[in-house]
């Protein structure tokens, strides 16, 4: 039965997993790119940067098992991009003709050309655009409806693989709430941002702690959840 898995879900120590203002110069918040230090120190990390060297510890190991057996990702629009609202900002447009154009669809996510994904991505969002079909096989698709539909739509897509479940908090959430995350692993990095999202804003029900794992720039924490 496949599962839906969160993994290298990095947050502070003021529970925050991204800062503020996210932006096109700060796409993780002001301060955000603190919490996945960690992360980049690795071979893993290094490797998703084209560089070879990083550390081939806890972390990495951890950073790895992130992608293992995965078929197929959802994630919140916030972390496609920061675009709100309809695809093309009309602000300041009115009297040009393009306020009456259609959605922006140039934006095509943080990762460049060929994002690190390699399968189908849902992108859950109340406005929609036809898929787009990237190089090195991913293919993000843009969804507007509930956790449980997207769910499915994903397993469908992942042709028996696990399902992971990228961020924003918000998204992280919602899963959590219906009770569909079978795992969620977090890195608790040591920093505090002061404000952002927060991934946690109250109880959570169904879901057992297991013990931390000391990394050399986190501490791992994971949630056992219904699968």
């Amino acid at each position: 039965m496949p599962r839906l898995r969160v993994h290298n879900l990095s947050m502070s120590l003021d529970g925050y997993v991204a800062g503020p203002r996210q932006d096109m110069e700060h796409p993780l918040g002001l301060g955000g790119e603190q919490l996945h230090g960690w992360l980049f120190a690795t071979a893993f990390g290094q490797a998703m940067l084209g560089h070879d060297g990083g550390s081939a510890g806890v972390d990495h190991a951890f950073a790895v098992a992130g992608t293992t057996g995965i078929g197929a990702t959802i994630m919140g629009r916030n972390m496609f991009g920061p675009v709100r609202g309809p695809w093309l900002d009309k602000t300041g447009l009115e009297g040009t003709g393009l306020e009456k154009s259609g959605p922006d669809e140039q934006w095509r996510g943080w990762w460049g050309a060929n994002p690190p994904f390699h399968h189908p991505v849902f992108v859950m969002t109340h406005y929609l655009r036809p898929a787009l079909a990237m190089e090195g096989g991913t293919t993000f698709h843009f969804v507007d409806a509930p956790p449980e539909v997207v769910l499915e739509l994903a397993v469908e897509a992942a042709g028996g693989g696990d399902v992971r479940l990228g961020g924003g908090a918000a998204t992280v959430r919602a899963f959590l709430a219906a009770g569909l995350v079978d795992e969620l692993h977090v890195a608790l990095v040591p920093v505090l941002l002061g404000g952002g999202e927060r991934l946690f804003d109250g109880p959570l029900e169904g879901y057992a702690v297991l013990p931390p794992v000391p990394g050399e720039g986190a501490t791992h924490f994971r949630l056992a959840g219904h699968g």
